[in-house]
């Protein structure tokens, strides 16, 4: 064992007793970021406008601070981006996160000097939890590959902005700089094909141990040093144990991924934004992320089926329930005041509280009622696959409500690795898994108001073409997994 390693593992259980110490004191450690949040910001034109210096409890604040979303937010933001000071927070931020936004256009997250470690230490003490928990630290030997943004940064009135995979990238400590992969070059190039092929040429006689992305993304990365190599990804990369995601739920690719790589390897799930770094999976064991309760983040929830009702219940920590699905609402050390990120979650546990990403409040079907969510449709493609060898590259979900003969469905685009002997088959067995996952949608079913589920297949790299057609290939990019209407699958090429 190296020195490195044993250093790697007498710093784990260091963080995990500091972790420890926060976790097992929820409320207190959320009611004292609380406090200092609102100390920090009596001064701030928000902090004045909204009469902060009167806010002495929880209650205090839900009276005087709506719940916003970017857009509601927006004329503050505007003021920080031309440089004001003392707007959202003291002083102006370091950074802008540029993100794209949706009716907004792009959207400018400010990044502070109080909140920018926390996204730095959350990545590394989620790698050092799970050095205690397993014991594996021979990796920090290896070399390791984050799949981000480009870290080049422009500049707006003094403070520079970019993609926050990218702002990141300046911060990554000295110690791991000489394992990172790619090289600052390579990671600089802007086109995402051209810089995944780079980076093929970079990585592969490297002792690749640790690789971390967007599950797609790092799909397309495998998938080219096996056109390469004509190997699996396993016995390209011998040492390679440990897979590092966020953004998605990796169950879908799971079956895909151990097929690439020729193996199973643990993997760390995380839970970073533009907007704060909320969780981390802290368990190899457990079900769920551990909620970042110390952070500088204020948490409040709200249930997902009373979000669009007027005046919603905001529930705090304390106040919580498992397996419901609850709207996540955070102010921050970076000015975000009862911001909507837009992301749904669901606790799994609540000695310690861990979270699952249950999907977008936006991303849903309800085009009659079924309030269908992104949980939903990878808990039941994950159960119809089950015991099969189907493997799926990619879907995404539409309503499909003026059908030219037969009754309204849900209409499942999906690109196949290993398709289905019998794609109705396939169909039924999808259907009934759905049926089982929402009440509502199986009423459909049963009252025939809907019909079974469609299966559309999506040619080979559709999904890419279609991400590449919108200027959206690489990088944090996603495909919703569903859409309350048919732009994103009229555009896809099927076959």
């Amino acid at each position: 064992m190296s020195i490195k390693s044993v250093a790697a593992k007498l710093f784990a259980k260091k963080i995990h007793t500091k972790t420890q110490a926060w976790a097992t004191k929820p409320v207190a450690s959320q009611k004292a970021v609380f406090l200092d949040l609102i100390k920090q910001a009596k001064q701030t034109q928000f902090g004045i406008d909204h009469h902060f210096d009167q806010i002495k409890t929880y209650e205090d604040f839900a009276k005087r601070v709506p719940i916003r979303d970017y857009e509601d937010l927006k004329p503050y933001v505007e003021r920080v981006v031309k440089g004001e000071e003392n707007i959202l927070w003291k002083g102006k931020p370091l950074y802008f996160a540029k993100t794209s936004g949706t009716t907004s256009g792009a959207k400018y997250i400010p990044l502070t000097k109080e909140s920018m470690p926390y996204h730095i230490e959350a990545a590394r003490n989620a790698i050092l939890l799970y050095i205690h928990e397993t014991g594996k630290a021979d990796f920090v030997d290896g070399k390791m590959i984050f799949l981000q943004g480009s870290p080049i940064l422009e500049e707006k009135n003094g403070i520079q902005f970019g993609r926050l995979s990218g702002i990141v990238a300046h911060f990554v400590p000295k110690y791991l700089q000489k394992n990172r992969m790619p090289s600052f070059e390579t990671n600089c190039i802007e086109d995402w094909e051209t810089k995944i092929d780079a980076i093929v040429e970079e990585t592969y006689h490297e002792n690749m141990a640790v690789i971390s992305g967007i599950p797609s993304w790092v799909q397309m990365y495998f998938e080219r040093l096996q056109q390469k190599g004509g190997k699996s990804i396993g016995e390209i990369f011998k040492n390679f144990n440990l897979f590092i995601y966020g953004g998605v739920n990796y169950e879908p690719y799971r079956a895909k991924f151990e097929n690439l790589i020729g193996r199973k390897v643990d993997s760390i799930e995380l839970f970073p934004a533009s907007e704060g770094f909320f969780a981390y999976q802290d368990s190899q064991k457990e079900k769920g992320m551990l909620l970042l309760l110390n952070a500088g983040i204020f948490y409040e929830f709200v249930k997902s089926d009373e979000f669009f009702t007027e005046n919603p219940r905001r529930y705090t920590i304390g106040e919580v329930e498992l397996n419901v699905n609850y709207v996540l609402i955070i102010s921050t050390n970076a000015g975000l005041w009862g911001y909507n990120i837009g992301d749904t979650v669901q606790f799994t546990s609540l000695k310690p509280y861990r979270i699952i990403v249950s999907g977008r409040i936006k991303h849903y079907i309800s085009a009659f009622g079924e309030h269908v969510i992104g949980k939903e449709v990878e808990c039941a493609l994950q159960e119809a696959m089950l015991g099969t060898d189907i493997r799926v590259n990619e879907f995404t979900v539409a309503p499909q409500i003026t059908p030219v003969e037969g009754l309204p469905y849900h209409e499942w685009f999906i690109e196949f690795e290993n398709e289905p002997k019998d794609r109705g088959t396939f169909a039924k067995a999808l259907d009934n898994a759905m049926r089982k996952q929402n009440v509502y949608y199986d009423d459909l079913i049963a009252g025939k108001v809907l019909q079974q589920l469609v299966i559309t297949k999506v040619a080979k790299n559709g999904f890419q073409d279609y991400m590449k057609s919108i200027g959206k290939l690489g990088g944090q990019n996603k495909i919703p997994r569903l859409s309350n209407d048919r732009k994103i699958v009229d555009l896809l090429k099927t076959n």
